[in-house]
């Protein structure tokens, strides 16, 4: 039982790994700030509860009651704080990528 654990707490961290890699490529290959906003909240938070969940799975104890406080950190804080930042972005009047749909335009006009 011990090494199943093992073996799915290491999946776990390759997998988070992988969406964390894919969060930096998509930060320098996508074209605009949204965009970029876009894969870093979404592949980041994925990737960091995948990479937790593992480390509090091989670890116990206080240090896996840590990683699960910071899941639930991670998943409440993220997506937020990035709302909030593409807000502001988005009222401060950041360009977007040419021919992207604007569906806000009306409301904040």
């Amino acid at each position: 039982m011990a090494e199943l654990l093992s073996i799915a707490a290491q999946l776990l961290i390759i997998i988070g790994t992988f969406f964390l890699l894919v969060g930096a490529i998509g930060l320098i290959r996508l074209p605009d700030m949204f965009t970029r906003m876009h894969a870093a909240t979404k592949c980041t938070t994925l990737g960091a509860m995948c990479t937790l969940l593992g480390v509090a799975i091989i670890m116990q104890g206080s240090v896996a009651i840590k990683a699960v406080l910071m899941i639930i950190f991670i998943v409440l804080g993220n997506p937020t704080s990035a709302h909030a930042i593409a807000r502001a972005a988005y009222r401060s009047g950041t360009r977007m990528k040419i021919g992207s749909y604007d569906a806000l335009k009306e409301e904040f006009e």
